[in-house]
Parts: C-alpha cells; structure tokens; sequence
C-alpha cells in the first residue's frame, strides 16, 4: 500500500513539474517573422491575456530572452490600438493585414511621455508585431 502511495505521489510531482514546465516555456516560443529583409525572433501573443499585457513591464532586452519583440495574431481584423501604459522600452510597431504591412508607429516608453500615450493602426489589421526601438528597421 506504501509502495503505491509514493507512486501515485511520485506521478503527480512528475506532472506538476511537467506542467509548469512547458506554462513558462509558452511565453519565450520564439516565432521567426521576416520584416523587410531583416528575420526578427519574436515572442508570441496570441490570446486575449497574452494581447492585454503585450510587453508591458519588460525593462530590458535581456528579460526578451533572445528575442526582438512580439507579435500579436488576432482572430479578426479590427483597427487595433496600443497604449504605452507600464510599458518600459520605446516600440516600434508594424500594423499588418495579414503578411503586408500597412503602416508604422513609434510608441514611446511612458518615461518619456509621463502619461499614457495610444497609438492606433491606420485600417483594420489581424496582426501587430512590436519590435524594440533600437532593433528596428
């Protein structure tokens, strides 16, 4: 009967690590994008929690790890909108409708603006990739 308590015990540490595991491994997939001849590494949002927080509260290129920014695959096209709220590293984004890129905005850190700042897409876009300012192309 011991034997098959630590077992079962056993398997469930197994699959806690497991789990936990692979939940901190989703949010560094890298996605490799080509943007204007340039390959960027970028973090993947792709769910509504994920789309909320963006790279808000990121405060280096080292907390990226390895990657250039983030892109954000929505279901819809919609115009899309951006703010710079805890948002610590100056952005570039890329508006894009499907693979074309529709259009281009800086979103600066909220230490340079002080309040927070929106940007929007210029038409409807499904796709919105962040790129660290000074990576930019």
């Amino acid at each position: 009967m011991k034997k098959i308590f630590f077992l079962i015990i056993l398997v469930l540490i197994v699959l806690t690590a497991i789990f936990f595991y692979y939940s901190s491994e989703q949010k560094t997939w890298l996605y490799s994008y080509e943007l204007n001849g340039r390959v960027y590494k970028l973090l993947t949002a792709k769910n509504e929690s994920e789309w909320q927080k963006g790279l808000m509260f990121v405060k280096s290129k080292k907390e990226l790890k390895g990657a250039d920014g983030m892109i954000f695959i929505f279901p819809d096209k919609q115009i899309r909108s951006f703010w710079n709220k805890n948002t610590y590293l100056d952005l570039d984004l890329i508006w894009m409708d499907g693979d074309r890129v529709v259009g281009k905005s800086f979103l600066p850190s909220i230490a340079k603006t002080k309040n927070p700042f929106t940007v929007s897409s210029p038409m409807v876009v499904d796709r919105v990739v962040e790129i660290v300012k000074k990576l930019s192309f």
